[in-house]
């Protein structure tokens, strides 16, 4: 009964919320230093999408074609593009229209622009992408987990939809799209949409999403995959051989997205379903609409690993319900986010473990801002200026984790309960809006007394560098006991010190990360004899046992780190691990020899990063 009535009530939600079409205030609609398009002029409403997806030539070829609002007397609409090959252009009723390929600027790529003439309201693009397209990742049998077919996947984010789709690639600009798909037969396409439970022996496939989105959150995927329900709104696509660890994993996910709904209101995308990809993905997940993107690097056969899903759940609310307006804004999406993932993890899990998650995400920030206040302080600002840079260069930990600790300064200032209703009006308010910072904090101000603005010091958490020092204080008696017995461990060399029977990954992260920078290498000896961190299934075990390896040239753990590398594509794992190789000299070269190997394995959003650090001429 539960559920019939949430979703009617969700159904509701999206019918009084949603337009057909996005109703865009040209008035007060943002310039985006990232993206060509002139929206004041003319925007796109809605697209409707063909493609055909050939793995043999690596590339998507169709048409894209536009519903489109223009403001009188426009007389051109401009999208961007990346690397696309324009066959031509239509307007109106199948008119060929002049169009021309701007310069390629090697961030931007190049403007499309396209002469209207009156009244213009479709335009249709001819065009096919190219194989090495930014976005898309093509990946060979053996690349996958199932290693039996070729597999593709895209990440569109921040501005890399331009690079399969031509598009006004900017978060302000928002529309529906329907999409109609052609893939070879036995394989299964999915979308950032309403998606299909079973292959099509076709081949075909058609997809719909009713709600506006921008175009960072375009999303498809196309494999050999299945699909398992979770709970009468959730479910869970993998490869076969991933599919049965994949929902045992993710069999929280019902109760996750009740307690998010009874924190902030209702879900407002119909189903919330996750896929997990093959391990070349960049990132832990992407919160594409409907289906979230996963690295199956949280695969770790005990759900300790499952914030993430709470993380890309609380998206469907923060990012993707109401949207940063520019990149230079991206912390209204993550540290909203954070704030929000952690309160599912309390209210799933209880306190004690939230406020772990919570404390290492602090430590992470303070390891992060060193590096940044070293290269460039205004980078550890929330509010960014990110003009002639890769908006790529705005994913750091501030957006996340200060922008976090902004949040629960807030909560901790004006108590939970108020802080819940301005946060739940906030998201009702402004669905399917965009959202830039100061017109958040004009918000925000509206809402505290004088007293607590004093308290909170807004303008010192957004517009100065570092971390101001009213932040939270964040505490762990759980990492206190930790800390009690690893020092009593190294004290006496005595592993029976160390009581982990009932340690969380959590925990076991906490102790490796703490461990003296000067550890002897006999009980770095003991330790693994004992626990075999070497050879963890847990990635995030491995990632940071990795570091103190090779901190103190513990070769045991080579094969190992060559292993992971070559097979590991979440670019989280791969900077500090490459970055700790590159700064000794007895590692130095075998961090370019893997690399060597597992580049290929990359998508181009980890190669980009790896590329800069290791000085890699391709």
């Amino acid at each position: 009964m539960r559920y019939l009535y949430l979703s009617l009530l969700t159904f509701l939600y999206i019918a009084c919320q949603n337009p057909k079409k996005n109703q865009m205030d040209t008035n007060t609609v943002p310039t985006d230093v990232h993206s060509y398009s002139k929206p004041k002029q003319a925007f796109v409403e809605h697209l409707n999408l063909e493609l055909k997806i050939d793995f043999e030539s690596k590339k998507l070829e169709g048409t894209a074609l536009y519903d489109i609002h223009t403001e009188d007397g426009v007389e051109e609409i401009i999208f961007d593009t990346y690397d696309l090959n324009i066959i031509k252009v239509e307007v109106g009723d199948e008119l060929d229209a002049d169009f021309d390929v701007g310069p390629k600027d090697e961030i931007l790529g190049s403007p499309l622009t396209v002469s209207l003439p009156v009244n213009a309201k479709k335009v249709k693009i001819y065009y096919h992408t190219s194989p090495t397209a930014k976005a898309l990742q093509w990946l060979s049998p053996d690349q996958t987990s199932q290693k039996e077919a070729p597999f593709l996947f895209t990440q569109s984010q921040a501005i890399l939809a331009r690079s399969w789709i031509p598009c006004q690639d900017s978060p302000g600009i928002r529309f529906t799209y329907e999409a109609s798909i052609k893939v070879p037969e036995g394989f299964m396409a999915l979308m950032s949409a309403e998606n299909p439970k079973e292959i099509n022996p076709l081949g075909q496939y058609n997809f719909n999403m009713p709600q506006p989105i921008p175009s960072y959150l375009m999303a498809l995927t196309v494999g050999i995959v299945e699909f398992k329900e979770i709970g009468p709104r959730t479910g869970v696509y993998a490869e076969p051989n991933m599919l049965e660890k994949s929902h045992f994993e993710f069999s929280d996910m019902e109760a996750m997205l009740i307690s998010a709904e009874d924190i902030y209101g209702s879900y407002a995308w119909g189903r919330y379903d996750v896929i997990v990809l093959p391990p070349s993905f960049p990132f832990g997940g992407m919160e594409n609409p409907r289906l979230t993107f996963a690295t199956p690097t949280i695969i770790a056969g005990d759900k300790s690993l499952t914030s993430l899903i709470a993380h890309e759940l609380a998206h469907s609310w923060s990012g993707n319900l109401v949207t940063n307006a520019t990149w230079n804004d991206f912390w209204l999406n993550e540290g909203f986010t954070v704030y929000f993932e952690q309160r599912i993890m309390e209210a799933v899990y209880g306190r004690d473990y939230s406020e772990m998650l919570a404390l290492l995400s602090y430590q992470g920030l303070l390891e992060e801002m060193e590096e940044l206040n070293a290269k460039n302080p205004d980078d550890t600002k929330l509010k960014l200026n990110l003009e002639s840079r890769d908006p790529d260069d705005g994913m750091s930990a501030i957006a996340y984790d200060k922008g976090y600790l902004f949040l629960r300064k807030i909560e901790e200032s004006i108590g939970r309960e108020k802080f819940d209703t301005f946060l739940k009006n906030y998201f009702k308010e402004n669905a399917f809006k965009v959202m830039d910072t100061e017109t958040f904090l004009g918000l925000l101000r509206e809402a505290l007394t004088e007293e607590q603005k004093s308290e909170i010091a807004i303008d010192d958490w957004v517009y100065q560098s570092g971390l101001p020092k009213n932040h939270p204080i964040i505490k762990s008696e759980k990492f206190n006991l930790v800390d009690t017995a690893s020092a009593k461990w190294i004290e006496t060399d005595d592993i029976e010190m160390l009581k982990t029977d009932e340690w969380s990954t959590h925990e076991w992260i906490h102790f490796i990360n703490n461990l003296p920078e000067e550890i002897d290498t006999n009980l770095l000896v003991s330790l693994d004899e004992q626990f075999g961190l070497t050879n963890s299934g847990n990635c995030e075990i491995l990632a940071a046992w990795f570091q103190v390896t090779i901190r103190r040239e513990y070769r045991h753990s080579d094969v190992a780190i060559k292993e992971f590398l070559i097979h590991v594509g979440r670019r989280k794992f791969l900077t500090p691990t490459y970055k700790a190789l590159i700064e000794r000299d007895s590692t130095k070269e075998m961090a370019r020899d893997i690399y060597r190997l597992a580049r290929k394995n990359y998508h181009s959003v980890s190669k980009g990063t790896m590329d800069e650090l290791l000085n890699w001429k391709s």
